[in-house]
């Protein structure tokens, strides 16, 4: 917490005193001030704007998609079920700067240079998202719950939007909060690809404030405290759910372990049939 509050103490400071020898630990009074300069040297509301467009698309696209997915690798039997999840997973391993410049290629052919197309997109889906919810479908989607409703004449699509989703809350609340920071503060390609003057996005903004000669910390850490607000709001209103949906693997593996686990090895044999004393004398 204390990177945030030197950057209200700093944004709230006049930049004649930031780089004084002994720094001020108390926030100032310059705190609007620093603000208002931040909306009148950028566009900041429309910079977040946009980020706020890319995020939340993003964000819901790949929390239904991976869903969708983990929940058909999970519990669904179709031909070349393995050898697909296998192919998403090693999606993973390619850097994504060596699709850098084919994708880039694809987004001009499609028109899309310097429109948020270009950014949400290539986003939607991502394969660390897909064996998140894959993991998170056999932790707490028990088969035999998918074979009932089956039997019942339930649809696969029903099956997952009356049995699964309500299951999975917990996880697509944590993936939901690490996609959205994700998209919220990406910076590269957004970069790459948008018009910064047209269709800024929170972080070229940033840079653009930080570019320059001379660098006003206090400037930078006002627009720096407003780019946080929207992750710090949604991370506070589902930080019951993303802990719940962290730990869920965690307290289940514990809750199954077998009891001898932990014990020493004179309270394990008398917790298993036929060991203790007797048992050591026959083998003796």
């Amino acid at each position: 917490m204390f990177p945030l509050y030197w950057s209200v103490v700093v944004a709230s400071r006049d930049e004649s005193v930031v780089g004084d020898r002994v720094p001020e630990l108390v926030p100032g009074g310059h705190l609007l001030d620093n603000i208002g300069r931040v909306f009148d040297t950028v566009d900041f509301w429309l910079a977040m704007q946009n980020s706020l467009i890319v995020a939340t698309t993003v964000t819901v696209a790949n929390a239904l998609l991976s869903s969708l997915a983990g929940f058909a690798f999970a519990r669904l039997r179709f031909p070349g079920r393995d050898s697909l999840f296998l192919l998403v997973i090693g999606t993973a391993m390619v850097p994504a700067q060596l699709g850098l410049v084919p994708l880039y290629l694809v987004v001009g052919e499609l028109g899309w240079y310097g429109r948020l197309e270009a950014v949400i997109v290539p986003a939607l889906v991502s394969a660390f998202s897909v064996f998140w919810m894959r993991q998170a479908c056999e932790e707490a989607v028990p088969a035999e719950l998918v074979d009932a409703a089956t039997v019942d004449g339930c649809s696969r699509w029903r099956i997952y939007w009356n049995v699964a989703l309500p299951q999975l809350r917990p996880h697509l609340a944590a993936l939901s909060t690490l996609t959205f920071a994700a998209a919220w503060n990406d910076f590269f390609w957004p970069l790459v690809v948008l018009d910064p003057h047209e269709y800024p996005t929170v972080q070229v903004a940033l840079a653009r404030l930080a570019s320059g000669y001379f660098t006003d910390h206090s400037l930078m850490l006002a627009a720096a405290t407003l780019a946080i607000l929207p992750v710090l709001v949604l991370f506070l209103l589902l930080s019951r759910y993303v802990v719940t949906g962290l730990t869920k693997g965690t307290l289940d593996d514990a809750r199954h372990a077998p009891v001898s686990q932990g014990l020493p090895l004179g309270r394990r044999d008398r917790l298993v049939p036929g060991r203790g004393r007797r048992h050591r004398r026959r083998q003796g």
